[in-house]
């Protein structure tokens, strides 16, 4: 799919910075850059917010890493879903957890906080929001205030970073072929994700 919104020219010094550094580390720049950079503000706002998500640790990083994922299967957003396991991937995160991530429900390799933390991520995404007092006590009884506070900001990082991308028909542009084991789902177009 071609994205809806043509692809600006990265300018400036800042421009210059973002395609040597991602150049550097994907060995071209994402397509979903020129996309957003139209908008150079608002793509250096996202950046900007994004590196500082970065630095919290009040959360495991896989935890954030599947509540994210979570969030981009049920969007449909191919590109976050690709992208993270990539970074799950460079993270040393538990890749065949990472894999299923799109299946968690049918999958028995998670834990039962992981589960709760997928849970969230869902119930947060659904419109109107379904996160129930029972779920929210047993993430409060395991992680903390402090922990779900910065959970519950993660997953709202995800859900604006994957309908963004969807809107504007931003798709995976394949950055998971070059991990160990393949993602066992990935979003139909459609926006339903995919369970096979």
């Amino acid at each position: 799919m071609t994205p809806r919104v043509p692809k600006a020219k990265l300018t400036g010094l800042a421009g210059s910075l973002i395609k040597r550094f991602s150049s550097k580390m994907f060995g071209k720049v994402p397509e979903s850059i020129g996309v957003i950079w139209n908008n150079p503000d608002v793509f250096k706002a996202g950046m900007s917010f994004g590196r500082k998500i970065q630095k919290w640790d009040q959360v495991d990083e896989s935890l954030k890493s599947f509540a994210h994922m979570a969030v981009a299967a049920q969007v449909g957003c191919s590109w976050c879903l690709d992208f993270n396991y990539f970074q799950a991937w460079n993270k040393k995160l538990d890749l065949r957890k990472a894999s299923q991530v799109p299946r968690w429900r049918e999958s028995d390799v998670f834990t039962a906080l992981e589960r709760d933390v997928m849970a969230y991520a869902e119930a947060m995404t659904n419109t109107p929001p379904t996160v129930t007092d029972e779920l929210s006590a047993r993430l409060l009884d395991q992680l903390g205030a402090a922990a779900l506070v910065e959970l519950n900001a993660v997953i709202g990082f995800a859900n604006y970073t994957t309908r963004c991308n969807t809107a504007l028909g931003i798709e995976s542009e394949g950055y998971s072929a070059a991990c160990e084991i393949p993602l066992s789902a990935r979003p139909e177009r459609s926006g339903v994700a995919s369970t096979s």
